[in-house]
């Protein structure tokens, strides 16, 4: 199979979209239809902009620049506009072309135009040209990202696991799960629209849902061989046990991710689907491939011993851990309260969060399309890049009444001149801003052109970023209700408790909210500004939406690893306290190298990534961090031990259901070793 899906993951970003964030029924999507039935108006997609030593040099390379443009099917050049005496032109090109088709013609323009001499500098500006440039950006991101991701995992295993065979196993399908899904993904973007983040967000969570999944099955499976069992039985227990426990998961993780279908946008939702992808596939890699190499390997996996000076031996773990978890259930209350207390300091700078839509900030500063954005708006003023469509019904003197009225408007640097529709019911004016329409400042433009004119359609730049907003933060409450309750009955049905699954999502809800926290302060608040950081000032839009969901299914891993491994114990002797402590002991190792290797993947795309998967990668280390030592290694142990044998109950309805099931399953296993 990785030699069939070679050519197709290798391609799997040519055809994605940096669309899908319109929202139906929006003011900027009502805009962006009525602007169809105005034939005299040409909304510029791109700009060429042209600059130099010499007006005749610029002149010439203008003149050059549109003869190659108008050969294009695909744009309509427009009437240039001159600035710094000549030495400076913007040549506005109108596209023409497939909704879908925007990247691929502002690759072949950057392709055909982009060009530096001793006397002139030629430029593609625009949002496709942005997204075009994020293609090539995004792929030497991913391959850094990986490259110090890997050896990073590697080592992480290594001190885990001692062995370079057992650490190999777990990167070998981390690789392998990114490399299929890339062949899905390829397959998907020619029958749907998926989003340009889709690549990286998918090897990001991809390799680190992979790792640990397989990470569980060869720990046991290692554990199992210690205790005596030979190597086909060991991977009938390994599997029976920690690769249920990793079906589940992925199951969990698979329905979080599915709740991000509420928000309407499809880029987001295509994320989604990635996402799902990729765990799904880690899964079923992790109990096809992972199964037969380790039958292959067998008692061999213990040979090549790597001595690490900072590796401690598995009997010093199993000590550390029982001195940890003997205090810890020394003194629950004290614990649960202090750890509590910790995670809710951290979440409090999440009531101060501000998002924001910057797609030019996705390019790294000083990259060729990013500079001269960055240069236009400096000759032409920071709205050129996004003026507001401001529509309404009227004829020619309603048009010249709300030029009149747009003029007195705060934040409005120019306006044009009034368009009528095909069918004269509609105009049509321009009003361009005196900042940037991304920011703030433009969003408090555009609501006073709301409340001056409460009866126009306005679009542009400013009213697709808020409608991008609204579609995420509207939908975010039904989502989160949606994510809870599913988890919850998830969890009811793997851990057959009620308080237990309850517990996990309070818990879960914690580690979002120090996940915002952190983000506010480093990104929002610029709290490592000091370390030579640049913080943006805000939050991306989609960042806690993803957070969200990836948050709440990737901890769920560590929960269900944790507690049925409790549960196994409990259901051995009976014995409540001493279950919690034996399953801790036992996952304590594990959970923690998984919470690393996850870690390490979240900030290596943190390190290189773009902006948006910056501040995602950072999230999610700093939820899954304190998941996986605050929440899993304190709460968890301290909560169970106040609950006692209050963790396992079930209501008798549920509970003769549960052991009706357990049971036939009980039955179905006899009958299958019988046979």
């Amino acid at each position: 199979m990785l030699v069939a899906v070679g050519w197709f993951s290798l391609h799997q970003s040519d055809r994605l979209s940096s669309g899908g964030f319109e929202t139906p029924g929006s003011h900027a999507a009502r805009a962006d239809a009525a602007l169809r039935d105005f034939p005299g108006f040409s909304s510029a997609a791109f700009s060429v902009l042209v600059t130099g030593t010499s007006r005749e040099q610029v002149a010439g390379r203008v003149r050059a620049a549109r003869a190659i443009a108008a050969g294009d099917p695909d744009v309509r050049p427009g009437e240039p506009q001159s600035f710094d005496n000549g030495q400076a032109v913007l040549l506005p090109l109108a596209y023409v072309g497939k909704v879908d088709g925007a990247i691929d013609t502002a690759t072949r323009l950057r392709d055909g135009l982009v060009e530096t001499t001793p006397v002139t500098s030629t430029r593609v500006i625009g949002a496709p040209a942005s997204w075009s440039e994020f293609h090539q950006v995004s792929k030497r991101q991913l391959a850094i990202s990986e490259a110090i991701g890997f050896p990073l995992i590697l080592a992480i295993l290594l001190t885990g696991f001692g062995t370079l065979l057992a650490a190999s196993a777990p990167v070998l399908l981390g690789v392998a799960s990114v490399f299929v899904t890339g062949a899905l993904i390829y397959a998907l973007s020619r029958l749907i629209s998926m989003s340009i983040f889709v690549t990286n967000m998918t090897s990001m969570i991809g390799i680190g849902v992979a790792v640990d999944y397989s990470l569980f099955i060869v720990s046991r499976f290692r554990r199992e061989l210690r205790s005596g069992a030979g190597v086909d039985e060991a991977l009938r227990r390994a599997l029976g046990t920690s690769g249920a426990a990793v079906v589940f998961s992925g199951a969990t993780v698979a329905v979080s991710l599915a709740s991000l279908y509420i928000i309407d946008a499809n880029a987001v939702r295509s994320m989604a689907t990635g996402a799902i992808v990729v765990v799904g596939v880690s899964v079923l890699v992790s109990i096809t491939l992972l199964p037969a190499l380790l039958a292959v390997v067998g008692t061999r996996i213990e040979k090549l011993r790597v001595p690490l000076p900072w590796r401690t031996s598995d009997d010093g773990d199993v000590r550390f851990w029982q001195r940890w978890t003997e205090r810890v259930m020394a003194r629950p209350a004290a614990s649960f309260a202090a750890a509590a207390a910790l995670m809710l300091v951290v979440a409090l700078p999440a009531l101060s969060l501000q998002t924001l839509n910057r797609g030019l900030e996705e390019l790294p500063r000083g990259s060729e399309v990013r500079a001269a954005t960055e240069q236009a708006q400096e000759l032409a003023g920071p709205g050129i890049t996004g003026p507001a469509h401001v529509i309404v019904a009227g004829d020619d003197s309603r048009g010249r009444a709300l030029r009149s009225r747009l003029r007195t408007i705060g934040g409005v640097a120019s306006v044009g001149q009034e368009v009528r529709s095909s069918d004269g019911r509609l105009v049509l004016v321009d009003a361009v801003l005196d900042t940037d329409p991304e920011s703030t400042a433009a969003r408090d433009t555009y609501a006073r052109i709301r409340r001056a004119v409460p009866d126009a359609v306005v679009g542009g730049a400013t009213a697709f970023d808020l409608a991008v907003e609204h579609a995420v933060f509207g939908d975010l409450w039904r989502m989160l209700i949606l994510l809870l309750a599913i988890s919850y009955v998830v969890l009811v049905v793997v851990l057959r408790s009620v308080l237990l699954p309850l517990k996990a999502i309070v818990m879960n809800l914690l580690s979002v909210g120090a996940a915002y926290g952190v983000l506010v302060a480093v990104f929002q608040w610029g709290w490592l500004d000091w370390t030579g950081f640049d913080s943006p000032g805000y939050i991306a839009t989609i960042v806690p939406a993803l957070v969200l969901a990836i948050t709440v299914g990737l901890s769920m891993d560590y929960e269900i690893f944790l507690l049925a491994r409790i549960r196994e114990r409990y259901e051995h002797h009976g014995d409540g306290e001493l279950a919690v402590a034996q399953g801790l002991v036992d996952s304590a190792r594990v959970i923690t190298s998984a919470a690393l290797v996850m870690v390490a993947v979240f900030a290596a795309f943190a390190i290189a990534g773009p902006p948006t998967l910056r501040e995602l990668g950072i999230g999610l280390a700093v939820a899954i961090g304190l998941d996986a030592t605050l929440v899993r290694l304190v709460i968890v142990p301290a909560t169970m031990r106040l609950l006692g044998d209050w963790n396992w109950w079930l209501p008798p309805p549920l509970a003769r259901l549960a052991a009706t099931s357990t049971a036939g399953g009980e039955a179905g296993s006899a009958a299958s070793l019988e046979r």
